[in-house]
């Protein structure tokens, strides 16, 4: 494509909600720097819901293929900064605390998800509804069910880009580097990986106290359940629990057990671990039935080595020690490989020499030119196709990352049916697919 097939925005809204299918028709745009072109009439709009720490930097690079026209969050300080930033809504973005007005907007065209974790699916399910393209930060769900939410949800929107934020698939020089390695069968048969994800905090017991005036408490607890208000259940650090998150297993989990399973070719629905033994963890609390017992600590796993079999034969590992990052050992070779450094004897000796092309790149792109993570995801809005990080291959990987939690709060091996989707021969551990959601907050099934 050329400039001179450049649609204004209203051309852009009108071919999206034409395509039938992802990929059926292009949108026609020409790159990033048409996308960042000088009129606003050329560039989609983007509403941004929660704006904390990663919120913050997901909006200043969504900014830079769009134009920012509504931020959103429960915490007033938090979107009162982002609309006011001269890299996000330059004092002219709407704020508001209501996701919900800002999916009312016929004029959006993206929207950005960088709420805590219990809302991702709630959100993005009723934006899909909404017409819009998604752009959802990882973790993308809470339970085992909102992985089928999602996934249903994406095959009926079809005509809507859905993008998980798991930016180590656009680290080609050692993530895609590794996969390629593997998927070669340079390292020969994969017979055993090590993702190590390092140990959870401990912390508390904290005080209860009155949630500070620019927080809307209730909402930001949406369906969890009701409790009173704890500093350290809040914006950083509600991944310590598991009423809003999995500590450890999804937060790291989500990218290195990602990266495992799209290697080895278990990134596809049907696909998946057999047994996933939790045994060998500890929890900062003392549990009864894989719940709780104390509400004011901090209660994600700590310390824990959780093995999960295929029905292959490879086993992986997932545990908080030893070094950050992810080992493939296979009948020929090793390699370790993390967000600083690729290592191994096939490494050393470039075994991948002329076996690693731009070719490579592409093919694991999805036919896409190897670039950045939000270039693929503007990309795919103007020209169809899946996104390298597709909802599909992340359902897979939080099946397991939910999996590693399930086993370890029970502290016993939990048996899987990859192809069911189900947990099999233990009614209290088939009891966590899904948790009950507070009324006024359900999520919808499409």
């Amino acid at each position: 494509m050329n400039g001179s097939c450049l649609p204004t925005r209203r051309t852009f809204l009108k071919t999206s909600a034409a395509t039938a299918l992802v990929g059926s028709i292009p949108h026609c745009f020409s790159g990033h720097a048409v996308l960042a072109g000088e009129s606003a009439n050329d560039r989609p709009q983007i509403g941004c819901i929660g704006l904390g720490g990663m919120g913050t930097g997901d909006a200043a690079a969504h900014a830079q293929f769009g134009d920012i026209v509504a931020v959103c969050d429960v915490d007033s300080r938090h979107a009162e900064r982002a609309k006011n930033r001269p890299n996000i809504g330059k004092g002219k973005a709407d704020a508001y605390k209501d996701y919900r007005r800002v999916l009312d907007r016929k004029d959006i065209d993206v929207v950005g998800i960088d709420t805590p974790d219990h809302w991702h699916v709630k959100i993005a399910i009723e934006a899909l509804m909404a017409g819009k393209h998604v752009f959802c930060q990882k973790p993308l769900t809470l339970t085992l069910e909102e992985n089928q939410l999602i996934r249903t949800a994406c095959k009926k929107y079809s005509k809507q880009v859905f993008f998980v934020g798991t930016q180590q698939r656009s680290s080609g020089k050692l993530f895609v580097r590794a996969v390629n390695m593997v998927q070669k069968g340079l390292l020969g048969d994969i017979k055993k990986i090590t993702v190590g994800i390092n140990g959870g905090p401990k912390g508390g017991p904290f005080a209860k106290t009155a949630p500070p005036a620019e927080l809307d408490w209730d909402f930001w607890l949406g369906q969890a359940p009701k409790v009173e208000y704890i500093k350290q259940r809040c914006h950083n650090t509600f991944r310590w629990w598991y009423e809003y998150s999995g500590g450890k297993f999804t937060d790291w989990g989500a990218h290195h057990v990602d990266i495992s399973l799209w290697a080895i070719g278990q990134d596809r629905q049907g696909t998946g671990p057999v047994e996933i033994d939790g045994t060998d963890a500890d929890q900062p609390v003392p549990f009864s039935d894989g719940y709780p017992t104390v509400d004011d600590c901090y209660n994600t796993a700590t310390d824990f080595a959780v093995r999960c079999r295929f029905a292959s034969g490879i086993e992986m590992t997932v545990t908080s020690s030893g070094d950050n990052g992810i080992l493939f050992e296979g009948t020929k070779g090793r390699v370790f490989v993390n967000r600083r450094k690729i290592t191994g004897t096939p490494v050393k000796e470039n075994w991948d020499e002329g076996k690693y092309t731009e070719e490579d790149r592409i093919r694991l792109y999805k036919g896409k030119p190897f670039e950045g993570h939000k270039n693929n995801f503007y990309r795919c809005i103007r020209e169809g196709g899946l996104p390298v990080s597709d909802v599909f291959s992340h359902v897979q990987t939080m099946n397991v990352c939910h999996l590693c939690a399930i086993a370890s709060r029970l502290g016993r091996p939990v048996r899987w049916d990859p192809k069911a989707e189900r947990i099999v021969g233990d009614e209290l551990a088939a009891g966590f697919f899904a948790r009950k959601q507070r009324a006024g907050f359900e999520i919808t099934h499409v």
